[in-house]
């Protein structure tokens, strides 16, 4: 049967199933969740590859019972099975026509680490970071570490056999599992792992199904035994094909690890039983810098002798893409500085039991590369050693999106070969590539010889990907020509199945085709991945087939998109780092709900199949699954800085929600809190009489319900005098004085917005105090203004256009005079960095603006100003547009400049996020994100700690949830400026 005819078979079997009956069947069944509406199964039809295949239908098992129902059910109608983690596979195997099963949600638990036996036990869809830790508290480890290693899970690790940085320590996952529960499509449930010959003589005896696997397992070894290890290549990291080798005698018949690597194709996981090995407790990290990359592989084997734990390396072409996206967010990412001098460089990290020891080691080392590096630098900090990291970690996506940068694909980024090899097959490589016309970044495992690095293919039309097919096959035949393996990490699935028989041979892929019947007779395991696959250039996502649906005209410009929100869309490659379950800030909803709709990922990939022609829920703007999907985004804007492409997704959910809405009458709480400036300047008219009504039990409730607010919510409190009218106030008393003084002062434009200046003044007053202290004349805007920040979270973004015109007009002077304008609360000051220049891309007032707009912290630092010093300690949280938009180096400098003990938390998202955490349907994943990090570490702090928190939502949310008073870095610097000082400015 020709690939054509496979490709077909298949496709009309799935099609054949009748979704309906199984879904009504599945849902009656099971605990968990069931989904097979258009949204949920457009949502899974891809994963981090080129490919898509639209599935049957979604279920989300709450219980390994329910794992084991769903595949009795799907087997009573014959429908195909794929087991799915993270969705972070590159060759395709985790989409397909089938019912996905996504462990991740739940059945995600370290079950039992036993330091003694180095054992653990855990269910398919814990994350590898969760097992980690676990394994950390015992002073061990899981040794497989891949990229994703905080979101992937050891179900995926094991589908793909995936390795990592430390396989140079811990070897591949295959030499880390032990023994797997396991289940078959004709549901057989068993354990398997090594099994001695009296005990498969045993099992062969008992008959029965196992007995029948076990025979057959038995039979094909002998069977191809010599082929296997003649064919099979002698490296380290051959991934690609089916680890019969572990059949082998010598191998102990570890039926376990034969399954390792078979992509759902043959069983489903239940349980893994995994080894754990020593975790060094002091490591230490060298970069070497090399003249290219060439030279740097060619010094591979020498540096492997010294007992190093990993040897990764990375090309200049990588980190020149890193930079072009940096200096594209303003320079937000600082760590690629980090690196030493050179095109090339080697990063090398070393374990002991002891600094001394590590570092010993570390420095014999770099003695020694001297000769051959251009520069070199050891890194002995941990959290500077994982910033580093950060940088080898983006690498899968480090060439995506890249303004004035042609698109990379996945596909052929994970060769492997003998290290001794790998320069002169890097030279080779390179050749392939400009024989092509194409260019790749080169990075990767050196230390195993395992090669990535997206490739720029074109794959749009029937020429192009012809071009491509043929790239493939030379490829594939390069790197066996080299003793090497088509995958070294990533698995086969789709991508290079097809290739297979370059590197094996025919008799060996017939042995792969008998060990795949022996465990899936009927096929319905993942088919068409791996074994029998589809071909490599079928159901590519956006290959020459591809259709788009145009939206309406947009209101931001999407520079870096060519203007598209398609494009836009198209920029998340599916690396999912939105869905790491700890550090950063993104994604907040993601980590309250385990949602896959409800990562940045998701929503980037609903807002593509939204456009896509083909798709399930092709519609237009007012597709009811994107707008859910969007509304549980916080727009927190962490994505826009930590997302390897930068999906920028509250720019995407306020251009989305602005087109959906035309026509619509918006939710009341976008008329409440959307308008809350209006509203604001109301209330501060009569402060006590609307405290009154929205502090008093049973009133206060009835104005909730009206307003669209969660009765659990506390409506902020009016202060009895706004900023302005203290600031105008105090203007006409200090006229007088100001007229006589000389006008030697510079002048600064503090920005009152809408919350500093209706519920907290204080900290304006403050920021006064400070700002008159650094040497500046302090003024405000002559009329009341408004920057718009909450009206993007329901796209209204006529009336934020409306409001910028006017700040434009009333600030035009000052803007021209190059007069600064320094911002206190972080949403707002970040619309003029971000928002302003995205809604007028070709205004040079509105650039200007944005270009000599600062928070206050940045600005006193790039003044070079010097507080008071003050003594305590003061524990940090950052809001998510300080973070994402402006940066946090600044108002770290100046805090430690006062002399206090600073301790800034990784806490992500405070979970409040401007109306969300106020929205009657929010609250508990509000309170749920509050509670992973920042609210335990307000209640657990020192009752004299100041506890700095700039963005209004987060000191709501501390207030609310944690009942502790916060202060503003205005306040801490007022304060220090003299005893008292920041509320003697209220007295004024």
């Amino acid at each position: 049967m020709s690939a054509f005819e496979q490709t077909n078979l298949l496709d009309r079997h799935a099609l054949s199933v009748d979704a309906d009956k199984l879904a009504a069947e599945l849902s009656a069944a099971l605990a968990g969740e069931v989904r097979f509406d258009g949204g949920s199964r457009a949502l899974y039809a891809t994963d981090a590859s080129n490919y898509r295949q639209v599935p049957i239908g979604v279920v989300i098992p709450r219980t390994i019972d329910d794992l084991v129902k769903t595949l009795e059910i799907c087997r009573r109608y014959q429908a195909p099975i794929l087991a799915r983690g993270a969705g972070t596979s590159l060759c395709g195997q985790t989409c397909n026509v089938a019912v996905v099963v996504d462990t991740s949600k739940y059945l995600n638990r370290v079950l039992a680490v036993d330091p003694i036996t180095r054992l653990a036990r855990v269910e398919p869809g814990v994350v590898c970071d969760s097992l980690r830790h676990a394994a950390e508290a015992h002073k061990l480890t899981f040794g497989p570490d891949p990229a994703t290693h905080s979101r992937c899970t050891l179900g995926g690790m094991i589908g793909n056999n995936s390795c990592g940085a430390h396989s140079v320590m811990a070897g591949k996952t295959v030499d880390n599992i032990e023994r797997l529960e396991i289940i078959t499509y004709d549901g057989l449930r068993m354990w398997v792992g090594p099994t001695p010959e009296p005990e498969l003589e045993r099992i062969i005896a008992e008959g029965g199904r196992r007995g029948e696997i076990y025979a057959g397992l038995k039979a094909l070894r002998d069977r191809h035994a010599a082929q296997v290890r003649s064919k099979f290549p002698n490296i380290k990291r051959r991934v690609s094909g089916y680890n019969l080798d572990e059949l082998l005698p010598e191998n102990g018949f570890n039926v376990a690890r034969a399954l390792v690597g078979s992509e759902g194709t043959c069983a489903m996981v239940l349980q893994a039983e995994t080894r754990l090995v020593d975790s060094p407790p002091v490591r230490v990290l060298a970069v070497l810098g090399y003249p290219d990359i060439y030279c740097a592989a060619d010094q591979t084997p020498a540096i492997l002798p010294y007992g190093n734990i990993c040897l990764e390396g990375l090309d200049k072409s990588m980190i020149d893409d890193m930079r072009r996206k940096n200096e594209a967010l303003g320079g937000q990412m600082n760590d690629i500085a980090l690196l030493p001098e050179g095109n090339a460089w080697l990063v090398v990290e070393f374990g002991g039991a002891t600094l001394a020891e590590a570092e010993a080691r570390t420095r014999a080392l770099m003695t020694a590369q001297a000769p051959h590096t251009v520069a070199q630098q050891i890194y002995l900090d941990k959290a500077v050693q994982n910033r580093v990291w950060a940088i080898r970690e983006a690498g899968s996506s480090a060439r995506n999106a890249v303004p004035g940068q042609p698109e990379t694909y996945a596909g052929w980024e994970d060769a492997a070969v003998d290290p001794n090899r790998l320069g002169d097959y890097l030279r080779a490589y390179r050749k392939l590539l400009d024989k092509y016309d194409y260019d790749a970044s080169l990075y990767g495992h050196f230390g195993d010889g395992c090669i990535h690095g997206r490739v720029t293919f074109d794959l749009s039309t029937d020429a192009s990907v012809a071009h491509w097919r043929c790239f493939m096959v030379e490829a594939a035949e390069l790197v066996v020509a080299y003793g090497g393996s088509l995958s070294g990490e990533h698995g086969d699935g789709q991508a290079r199945a097809e290739l297979l028989p370059i590197m094996f041979g025919e008799e060996m892929m017939d042995a792969f085709r008998q060990f795949k019947r022996i465990w899936d007779p009927q096929n319905r395991m993942n088919p068409g991945k791996l074994i029998d696959a589809y071909p490599l250039h079928a159901n590519l996502r956006t290959g020459p087939a591809y259709r788009a649906i145009a939206l309406k005209p947009v209101h931001f410009s999407f520079a870096r998109d060519n203007g598209s929100l398609l494009q836009a869309s198209q920029r998340c490659v599916g690396a999912g780092k939105c869905r790491r379950i700890e550090g950063g800030a993104m994604c907040p909803s993601f980590r309250a709900t385990g949602e896959e709709k409800d990562s940045t990922r998701g929503r980037a990939r609903l807002l593509f199949e939204m456009m896509n022609a083909d798709s399930p829920m092709a519609h237009d703007a007012g597709n009811e699954h994107v707008k859910e999907a969007l509304e549980t985004c916080l727009s927190c804007k962490s994505c826009k800085s930590e997302c390897p492409v930068s999906v920028d997704m509250a720019t995407y959910k306020a251009e989305f929600m602005a087109q959906y809405y035309q026509g619509r009458r918006r939710p009341r709480r976008a008329y409440t809190v959307g308008l809350i400036d209006r509203w604001a300047r109301v209330g501060s008219l009569m402060p006590g009489l609307v405290n009154f009504i929205t502090q008093t039990p049973g009133v206060s409730g009835l104005v909730k319900q009206l307003a669209g607010i969660a009765p659990e919510r506390q409506v902020p409190v009016f202060a009895g005098q706004t900023f302005r009218t203290w600031f105008q106030k105090r203007s006409r008393r200090n006229a007088a004085a100001a007229a006589a003084a000389a006008p030697t002062r510079p002048k600064v434009l503090l920005w009152p917005d809408t919350f500093n200046n209706h519920f907290h003044p204080e900290v304006a007053q403050a920021a006064v105090a400070v700002l008159e202290h650094a040497g500046f004349d302090v003024t405000i805007p002559k009329r009341h203004l408004c920057c718009g920040r909450p009206l993007y979270d329901f796209g209204m973004l006529d009336q934020a256009r409306k409001q910028f015109v006017d700040i434009l007009d009333a600030l035009r002077e000052d803007i021209l005079a190059g007069v600064p304008l320094v911002g206190l609360e972080p949403g707002c000051l970040s619309t003029f960095r971000d928002e302003l220049v995205s809604l007028f891309p070709d205004d040079a007032l509105a650039k200007k603006l944005s270009s000599q707009s600062f928070m206050l912290s940045e600005f006193l630092e790039q003044s070079g100003y010097v507080p008071a010093q003050t003594d305590g300690e003061a524990i940090v949280h950052a809001h998510c547009h300080h973070r994402a938009v402006i940066g946090m180096a600044a108002e770290r400098s100046i805090l430690d400049k006062t002399g206090m003990k600073i301790t800034v938390l990784d806490s992500g998202c405070c979970g409040m996020a401007g109306s969300y955490g106020f929205a009657p349907e929010h609250v508990e994943a509000s309170m749920a994100i509050g509670e992973k990090v920042l609210l335990p570490a307000m209640r657990a702090a020192a009752p004299d700690t100041r506890l700095v928190l700039n963005g209004f939502s987060c000191r709501e949310q501390v207030h609310q949830g944690a009942g502790r008073r916060t202060l503003h870095l205005a306040e801490v610097l007022a304060a220090a400026i003299a005893p008292g000082g920041a509320q003697n400015t209220t007295n004024n």
